[in-house]
């Protein structure tokens, strides 16, 4: 019997049915000269998500899975590890690694428990990977624990907005009208999936954020260009031209934070 937490166990089985899927959706990722971000695919130019100097720095990405951030952030010097819950995803990641003759780490495991030392990055990053499949309250502390005291998380996910808007009926977009309650959502379960998502209020995210140790940056919410496209039906440019369907944390670990031992209870 696995000892993945429940929703981590739902998780690994969604992603390993839907990668084969998913590898087709981001074929291009790994060939593209610069980074470009979240479903609308902004420019890092814009958002630098990536840190100015990364040569010869560890970096981790939470939730890997194809593993095209790892890539770009190896193709920049970095000395990159990736961690991803699904083993399907991370054998795409490998046949893509041999096709660009790039080699790094890639662990297969939950991102709220990875088996590495204290202290051993400087960079961690989760583009809609453990922040938004994993528990905050498990992978925000682990986060922590593994960077380095000055240490930066970044990480994009879903906008609670969109989250409250999107019908829970498969290939409909968001709309205008609210549908389910921001307090006490947390864990969302969409109707005939197996998998589990976790969104959080922005007093969530401060709250947990700051109890892992973490001091925030700065917080962008993203707005694709006028004319933009993307593969995903969840929701339409003209909706994600007028509210933020996406947002960007960048965190920094203080150098005297206490990081817990375990997640706080809720």
């Amino acid at each position: 019997m696995s000892d993945l937490p429940e929703h981590a166990q739902r998780n690994r089985e969604h992603w390993d049915a839907w990668a084969p899927e998913y590898a087709k959706r981001v074929a291009d990722a790994w060939t593209r000269s610069e980074p470009s971000w979240g479903i609308w695919g902004v420019a890092e130019a814009e958002l630098h998500l990536l840190p100015d100097e990364l040569a010869g720095k560890d970096a981790i990405e939470l939730g890997c899975g194809t593993a095209y951030v790892s890539a770009w952030m190896v193709r920049r010097g970095a000395r990159v590890v990736g961690v991803d819950n699904s083993a399907q995803q991370l054998e795409t990641a490998r046949a893509l690694q041999r096709e660009h003759g790039l080699e790094f780490p890639l662990i297969h495991g939950n991102a709220e428990t990875v088996p590495l030392p204290d202290a051993s990055f400087d960079f961690a990053i989760s583009e809609y990977g453990a922040c938004l499949w994993c528990d905050p309250q498990r992978w925000v502390p682990e986060a922590a624990r593994l960077l380095r005291p000055g240490g930066r998380l970044v990480f994009l996910v879903n906008s609670m907005l969109m989250s409250l808007t999107t019908p829970e009926r498969e290939g409909e977009a968001a709309t205008e009208r609210l549908l389910r309650p921001a307090f006490g959502l947390y864990r969302l379960e969409w109707p005939g999936q197996t998998s589990v998502e976790f969104h959080l209020t922005h007093a969530e995210w401060m709250r947990v954020l700051r109890e892992a140790g973490f001091e925030i940056e700065e917080l962008l919410e993203l707005r694709p260009p006028a004319g933009g496209t993307s593969d995903w039906d969840f929701v339409t440019l003209d909706w994600a031209r007028k509210w933020p369907c996406e947002e960007v944390w960048k965190v920094r670990k203080s150098g005297l934070a206490h990081v817990p031992a375990s997640p706080p209870s809720r």
